[in-house]
């Protein structure tokens, strides 16, 4: 299958320096100068929520499944296959850049789901033996090494699994120290490179670290644990998935819950269903929503199906009710 290669804007081809004023006045024109110019517009990469040059977010609590379906979306856009009910609309270039896991264990669930030639892994065991390098993507000459590699290679996604891994000497909660970052991700977005972030939860069960990180994002795509996995492991994972900020498809991602198991001939079986609703319901308090408009709002059901929710909570003992406000009985699953 050809694999489609990412559109770089004009000016990242150009070697020529002009100065800023002369810049700013070319480039600043009417709505209709704009369109005139003709710049095609960026193509879907994976279903309708993956566009080319989107930063987004993958996050969860430690063990619950992120490596395994960064892996798939990888393995899917790399091969132009399928991700769940997400189809890729062509082969392209990914890269894989891994900052924690063991070698062996990455391999296997890569060779498992069959992610082909067409991704490329950067793991840092390899990095250290043939280069004796780290990776620090919060330094400038790191960001630029990797730009210059993702552009020679033609690159259409990278993978950075896990932003505490690759990232030292930064305060996660100051939001001027993600600034370091930010700007080498919108020098990829120009680009047209969609990069996949992949982040741990807080104890609170939302994305660690300053806000300010989800103000670039296209989507954010949070996992939880399924009913009955409180854990993943290296040879399975169970877990749901939903989005709590997608801005590409219009529409309403509904949330789905994921099995990973690996047979003994070491291929992985991926299954996926949508979320059980009660599940999904928690989900959403446990983010923050706390009544049932809200939380009806983002499930894209009625207010009524949510009180419907609520009630069975309560009587399963995990959730109480204060005036409209839901609030979760700690210690208790579900």
């Amino acid at each position: 299958m050809p694999v489609r290669k990412p559109n770089l804007p004009e000016a990242a081809e150009q070697s020529k320096e002009i100065a800023m004023l002369d810049a700013i006045r070319l480039s600043a024109k009417s709505a209709s100068g704009i369109a005139a110019l003709g710049l095609p517009p960026r193509e879907p990469v994976l279903g309708d929520w993956l566009k080319e040059g989107d930063t987004g977010f993958l996050y969860a609590p430690r063990g619950i499944g992120k490596t395994w379906l960064s892996i798939l979306l990888s393995s899917s856009v790399a091969n132009g296959g399928q991700a769940g009910p997400w189809k890729a609309h062509g082969a392209r270039k990914v890269v894989y850049i891994d900052g924690e896991m063991a070698l062996d264990g990455m391999l296997e669930r890569m060779e498992g789901m069959q992610s082909g030639e067409n991704l490329v892994v950067l793991n840092h065991e390899v990095l250290f033996h043939l280069g004796n390098k780290t990776l620090n993507l919060a330094d400038r000459a790191t960001q630029d090494a990797l730009t210059a590699y993702l552009v020679e290679s033609g690159a259409g996604m990278v993978v950075l699994d896990n932003l505490s891994c690759l990232c030292s000497g930064m305060e996660e909660n100051k939001g001027d120290d993600w600034e370091r970052v930010l700007h080498w991700l919108l020098t990829l977005r120009r680009l047209k490179i969609v990069v996949l972030i992949v982040h741990h939860a807080g104890r609170n069960g939302e994305m660690r670290g300053t806000s300010r990180r989800e103000d670039a994002a296209f989507w954010v795509l949070k996992l939880d644990y399924a009913d009955e996995a409180k854990s993943g492991t290296s040879r399975m994972a169970k877990f749901v998935s939903m989005f709590t900020k997608e801005r590409n498809s219009g529409r309403e991602q509904m949330p789905l819950e994921w099995t990973f198991e690996t047979d003994s001939a070491g291929v992985v079986r991926v299954d996926y269903k949508q979320a059980d609703p009660l599940a999904v319901f928690r989900s959403w308090v446990e983010f923050g929503l706390s009544n049932a408009t809200a939380i009806a709002e983002a499930m894209d059901v009625s207010v009524g199906h949510v009180s419907k929710l609520a009630k069975r909570a309560v009587g399963a003992g995990w959730l109480r009710v204060q005036g409209r406000k839901y609030i979760l009985v700690s210690g208790v699953p579900v």
